[in-house]
C-alpha cells in the first residue's frame, strides 16, 4: 500500500470512527479527487477491512461503521480528529523524506474522550441542536444532568473544550471535553447558537512586556524573542479565551512570581481586560 493509499485510508477511518458515518464528500473535499473515485477508494477499504463499515445506507446517504469496528490506521485519541478537523493534522505535513526535517512534537496525555461521546456532540453543533449530557467538573465533581447547546470545538493548548450555552447556568460556557460520562442525548433544535455568545465574540488586546524587575539586557531577550515592538506584544483572541492564552504564556495576573526570570511577562492592560479574564 502506498502512502497516499495510506492517507486516504486514515481519513477513512477517521471520520467513520469519530463522526458515525461517512460520505465520499469528505474524501472529495480533503483530496480534490472525483466522486466515483471517492467511491471506488471506500470499496477498497472496505474489501481490506471487511467488517468496519456497514452497507451504503439510502436513508443515511452513507456508511456506518460497524459495531466490530477496529482501529487499523489511527489512533484512539480524539485530538487526532479534532487537529484534523482545526487544520492541524499531520497527514497535511510534506509527504517526500527529502522535504522533511528532524523535529518532535510534544505529546500531551490522551484523555478519555471516546466516539460514543463526539457522535451526537458533532451532530448537535452542525444541526444546531440541544443536547442532554452528564457531566463533572472540579468544582461540582458529583456528575450532574444538564442540557447545553454546542457551537465549538477549543483547543486551549493543554486539551480540548466544548464551547456551549448551559441551560442549567443561563449562560454560554466552557466544558472539558474527558469530563463529560456516558453517552449524550441528541434533542430538538436550539435558538443558541455561536452569534448570541458575547464573550465569543468580542475582541480584546493583550498587551504585554518584559517584567519590569529584569534587567535591561533581559528584557531585550525576551523583546528579541516575541518580536516586540516599543517594548510590548499585542495579541488580539476572542474574550473567551483570554484566559487560555495568558495561561499558555505563563503569565500570571493574581500576583508577581517572586522570580522576575520566572514571571518574564506581565500585562500591562490589565484593568482594561479584566472583566473578560477567570
Amino acid at each position: 500500500m502506498d502512502e497516499n493509499q495510506q492517507r486516504r485510508f486514515w481519513l477513512i477511518e477517521l471520520v467513520a470512527y469519530w463522526e458515525g458515518r461517512l460520505t465520499t464528500t469528505h474524501l472529495r473535499e480533503f483530496f480534490g479527487i472525483s466522486r466515483p473515485y471517492a467511491s471506488n477508494e471506500i470499496n477498497r477499504y472496505r474489501e481490506a477491512y471487511p467488517r468496519n463499515l456497514l452497507d451504503y445506507r439510502p436513508s443515511d446517504r452513507a456508511h456506518l461503521p460497524s459495531p466490530d469496528f477496529e482501529c487499523h490506521h489511527i489512533g484512539t485519541d480524539v485530538a487526532e480528529y479534532l487537529n484534523w478537523m482545526a487544520g492541524l493534522s499531520a497527514n497535511s505535513q510534506p509527504t517526500h523524506p527529502s522535504c522533511s526535517l528532524p523535529s518532535l512534537v510534544l505529546r500531551h496525555p490522551a484523555r478519555n474522550v471516546g466516539p460514543q461521546l463526539m457522535r451526537p456532540l458533532i451532530k448537535a453543533i452542525r444541526e444546531q441542536r440541544r443536547v442532554e449530557v452528564d457531566y463533572g467538573s472540579i468544582a461540582n465533581p458529583d456528575r450532574e444532568g444538564r442540557i447545553i447547546a454546542p457551537h465549538t470545538f477549543v483547543n486551549t493548548g493543554l486539551r480540548w473544550h466544548l464551547r456551549a450555552w448551559c441551560e442549567k447556568n443561563q449562560q454560554y460556557r466552557d466544558f472539558v471535553l474527558s469530563r463529560f460520562h456516558g453517552q449524550p442525548e441528541t434533542l430538538d433544535k436550539s435558538p443558541r447558537d455561536a452569534s448570541g455568545d458575547t464573550a465569543w465574540n468580542t475582541q480584546i488586546t493583550l498587551i504585554l512586556q518584559p517584567d519590569m524587575r529584569l534587567s535591561p539586557e533581559q528584557k531585550t531577550v525576551l523583546e528579541h524573542d516575541y518580536r516586540m515592538e516599543g517594548g510590548q506584544l499585542c495579541l488580539q483572541t476572542r474574550a473567551a479565551l483570554a484566559s487560555y492564552l495568558l495561561k499558555e504564556m505563563q503569565v500570571n495576573t493574581k500576583m508577581l512570581d517572586g522570580r522576575p526570570e520566572a514571571q518574564q511577562l506581565v500585562l500591562v492592560n490589565f484593568d482594561d481586560v479584566k472583566e473578560w479574564l477567570f
